[in-house]
């Protein structure tokens, strides 16, 4: 399905665009598995391999028709017997109790799929006794022609890189921007208590001029406002952060389209007391400014010495 370039859609209309529910369904070994992942990521109520005459029944139950704002996703095979017939009468259904539901359908080529299979050394879940994967693939395909033709957005997967497919279903499903996808959780540290292993970003702030020479802002924090107007209103301050708001606006829209649910920014300075910290709270407030859902901690502060 393509899709051309757009004006930026609000929040309030990603939102309406939105089903309540979507099923997901496809070829075996088609992905299934790793849009379910994406669905849950983006805060769907998500259940595997559900027979479709428990989909009302299970929306009930979660509170959907009660506007609570929650969406659900559901993978449907052939393994629930009679899939078709049943899923045009439950999506008829749905629509009666003012449900909206889309089909996602997933596929794959023959030579893909039986590639994987045999990669993942698993079993056809169709295959018959003495039935190669070939085979099953094919009665698969068949019987599922109908449901394909019936669905509301195909994707196929085999040349699709997880990230990709992730990508499109975002796009087409989540309510939030691209931005507020990604959690970002920026902290502060100070380099004499060690290196951090979870920073993806990491910045080195000790270059900026010290607070912790002055004997009044010695047993302040970067929290405090005296220090903060220290560190920010300093010249030297005002160009590093403009090359660094730069350097966040080029390889921020980079992770995104990488699909990376979660960015770690570390800000370090010595002790992690002044400077990294009021640089780290800069940092958070500007990429809150940019619509990116930002968390912030300050990892050293309980080590710090404000004794006055």
């Amino acid at each position: 399905m393509a899709e051309t370039a757009q004006d930026p859609i609000t929040t309030a209309e990603l939102a309406d665009r939105v089903p309540d529910i979507v099923i997901i369904t496809g070829m075996a070994g088609s992905g299934r598995t790793q849009a379910m992942h994406v669905f849950e990521d983006m805060g769907y109520f998500c259940i595997d391999n559900l027979p479709p005459s428990l989909i009302l029944q299970l929306a009930e139950l979660i509170g959907i028709n009660a506007g609570i704002g929650r969406h659900l996703v559901v993978t449907c095979d052939l393994r629930s017997q009679g899939l078709f017939d049943e899923l045009l009468d439950v999506i008829k259904t749905l629509e009666d109790h003012e449900l909206s539901c889309k089909i996602v359908f997933l596929e794959a080529s023959d030579e893909v799929l039986i590639r994987r299979y045999s990669e993942n050394r698993r079993r056809h879940p169709l295959a018959k006794r003495g039935e190669t994967t070939a085979d099953a693939i094919q009665r698969e395909r068949v019987q599922l022609g109908s449901v394909r033709e019936r669905a509301d957005m195909v994707i196929d997967t085999s040349r699709l890189r997880t990230n990709a497919l992730r990508t499109r279903l975002r796009a087409a499903f989540s309510e939030l921007s691209d931005q507020q996808l990604m959690d970002v959780h920026v902290f502060s540290f100070g380099f004499k208590h060690g290196m951090p292993v979870e920073a993806d970003l990491m910045i080195d702030v000790r270059f900026l001029p010290n607070p912790f020479y002055d004997p009044e802002m010695r047993p302040l924090t970067g929290l405090d406002e005296k220090v903060s107007t220290f560190v920010l209103e300093n010249a030297k301050t005002k160009e590093f952060l403009s090359a660094w708001f730069q350097l966040l606006d080029a390889v921020m829209p980079g992770y995104i389209a990488e699909g990376k649910p979660q960015l770690s920014i570390g800000i370090g300075c010595t002790g992690g007391q002044h400077r990294s910290v009021a640089i780290a709270e800069a940092t958070a407030r500007y990429l809150e400014r940019q619509q990116y859902h930002v968390s912030i901690s300050h990892r050293d502060l309980p080590r710090a010495n404000t004794a006055g």
